[in-house]
């Protein structure tokens, strides 16, 4: 994706080129230039300017967080959910490390976001001056690349270069500090045009047709082949392409956890998870494959294992649009260096039409009683599980909701339960795995996704980290609906502690609000449900309620999420889930 540069949105000024303005009125004529209708942001000093000039850009809509974080995770969600460039906005020292967690986060998972801070006064920099904070040091290793604005003549073009990193190759966050004089200062308006001529850099790679060709031969080779489909399949936007190349190859797919709803959970040919949480019979066929054809992904710990022991009968053909990491992790026979979308539709004529039928059956065998994931007749013998709760809820949405989840126990279960069938309507964080992402992720995905039914999935622990975001909620009047899977513990790391650690539950089990009286507090609405019988009524209930709602779901305190890959074990090493009498299905049968 390349920048998207548009017409003044509608209540800007219109701007002639030439006119004298301030370095803050650049700022919003660049950003309305790249068609931003929204930033999230929080004011302070070092970007007073900047916010006293927005008031004449009443086209671009500022969302004012309670915490920077917040800022950050909002402009993530917004950009995941509508691929396109998210801005948060903040001031100098405090303000700018109150962003890092959340530009850290849009750098392990490649989404495109931009930051602005403001930075003290050129003349004070060094000098250790009031909320000074070298931020563009601090940030250099979490960032795609980041600037230092010393001169007014520069922000409309660094704006303009940022934006275009940001969304050009592999996505990732930019950062761009900018001195309080400079804000000050005057200059002509000269809007940026063009694409930036950025020497060395090389956002699109092309894979050459006979690597391509090699291939192609080698897909059609073999017998056991497996697709690993990442984020980078959504980035790209190549479901369909995706699903083109599968009918006619036969060959299954498996997801990462950021790449679910990149191919539909409900196609035949999908397997589903793979990795530490992932089914069973998905980690057993990546271990008997005899080709895996990586597209869009990167090969993490949480997805291999043990680096020694993966997949060792199998070829390996790696399609990713960043170099760097090629033969990082994995090394592989074949790297088609080049856009996940460009490599499908040049490779799906090349190879030959199969069915695949006995690698099929094998795996089919793997998933024995398992195959279906369904605990709706089961008993809940009295109890509310968070499988319950997660199943139940795509059963409502009908599999259509927009779900934004925190990191934890919570998360896997909604990865299990909740069958995605469309792309970007998951969010979640993925390689920072970042506790607190999922509230303020949900309210910037709102504003990118209006009509959606936004959902809020998120562990007692996390939601707390940031619960202040209710009040942005709130105040700018949007519909989120929150389901808080509450266990009285940091479950996961209960869990880890319960398997590893001898089930010494040291500083994990925790005291929470009561989330109902918490969101009333806020001015929305708070609901309770501790029985399955009632999760029905209470998830149609927040549906029609207005505003945002808070269900606070008393779930089982002890329940651990099965299958489990024990940090650096094998792939097919997983812990299972213990016989009956426990009332939850086996995630996967061994085969």
């Amino acid at each position: 994706m390349t920048a998207n540069p548009a017409a003044p949105l509608p209540g800007n000024p219109r701007t002639a080129p030439g006119a004298l303005l301030t370095g803050a009125e650049i700022i919003w004529e660049a950003l309305a230039a790249e068609g931003v209708d929204v930033v999230f942001g929080y004011p302070g000093g070092a970007i007073m300017p900047a916010y006293d000039a927005m008031l004449k850009y009443p086209g671009i809509r500022h969302v004012l967080v309670r915490h920077e974080q917040g800022a950050a995770h909002m402009a993530d969600g917004y950009a995941r959910a509508s691929g396109r460039v998210g801005v948060a906005i903040a001031t100098s020292g405090p303000g700018a490390t109150n962003l890092v967690t959340g530009i850290a986060t849009a750098m392990m998972d490649s989404v495109p976001v931009v930051f602005i801070t403001g930075q003290v006064s050129s003349t004070l920099l060094g000098t250790d001056g009031f909320q000074e904070t070298d931020v563009t040091g601090v940030t250099l290793p979490i960032t795609k690349h980041n600037y230092l604005v010393t001169d007014v003549a520069d922000i409309a073009s660094t704006i303009r270069e940022a934006f275009f990193l940001a969304s050009s190759g592999r996505p990732g966050p930019v950062l761009v500090d900018i001195c309080k004089d400079a804000q000050q200062a005057t200059a002509p308006w000269h809007p940026p045009h063009g694409t930036p001529r950025l020497p060395g850099y090389r956002p699109e790679p092309h894979a050459p047709d006979e690597m391509l060709e090699r291939a192609a031969r080698m897909i059609d080779q073999a017998e056991r082949p497996v697709i690993l489909a990442g984020y980078g399949i959504i980035k790209a936007g190549a479901g369909e392409l995706l699903r083109a190349f599968v009918e006619k190859t036969g060959v299954p797919v498996a997801s990462t956890l950021l790449g679910l709803g990149g191919f539909a959970a409900s196609h035949p040919m999908s397997l589903g998870m793979m990795g530490m949480h992932g089914e069973a019979w998905v980690n057993n066929a990546i271990q008997e494959a005899d080709l895996l054809i990586a597209l869009g992904m990167r090969f993490d710990d949480r997805v291999t294992g043990r680096l020694a022991t993966y997949a060792p009968r199998a070829r390996k053909i790696h399609v990713e649009v960043d170099r760097s990491e090629i033969n990082k992790l994995v090394k592989v026979d074949i790297a088609l260096i080049d856009d996940v979308a460009r490599v499908l539709s040049a490779i799906t004529p090349r190879v030959q039409a199969k069915t695949r039928e006995p690698w099929l059956a094998r795996i089919a065998g793997m998933k024995g009683d398992s195959a279906v994931r369904d605990i709706q007749g089961l008993p809940d013998e009295g109890r509310l599980y968070a499988a319950h709760v997660l199943h139940d809820l795509w059963r409502i949405t009908e599999g259509k909701a927009l779900v934004v989840t925190d990191v934890g126990q919570h998360q896997m279960w909604e990865a299990q339960y909740y069958k995605h069938d469309y792309a970007r309507k998951l969010i979640t964080s993925g390689g920072l795995g970042t506790m607190g992402f999922a509230l303020p992720a949900a309210i910037g995905a709102r504003f990118a996704q209006p009509g959606d039914d936004v959902w809020v999935v998120a562990g007692d622990g996390g939601f707390q980290m940031t619960a202040c975001e209710l009040s942005t909620a709130a105040q700018e009047g949007i519909k989120v609906n929150i389901a808080i899977i509450n266990n009285g513990y940091l479950g996961m790391v209960r869990q880890w502690q319960q398997f590893f650690y001898g089930g010494r539950y040291s500083s994990t089990p925790m005291r929470s609000p009561d989330f109902v009286k918490l969101a009333e507090a806020h001015g929305l609405t708070g609901l309770r449900v501790t029985q399955r019988s009632e999760v029905e009524a209470t998830v149609r209930l927040a549906q029609a309620t207005p505003g945002t709602v808070v269900i606070d779901f008393r779930v089982e305190q002890e329940d651990s999420v099965y299958p489990m890959v024990p940090s650096g074990a094998d792939l097919a090493e997983m812990i299972r889930r213990p016989p009956p009498p426990s009332p939850l299905v086996e995630t996967a049968e061994d085969p």
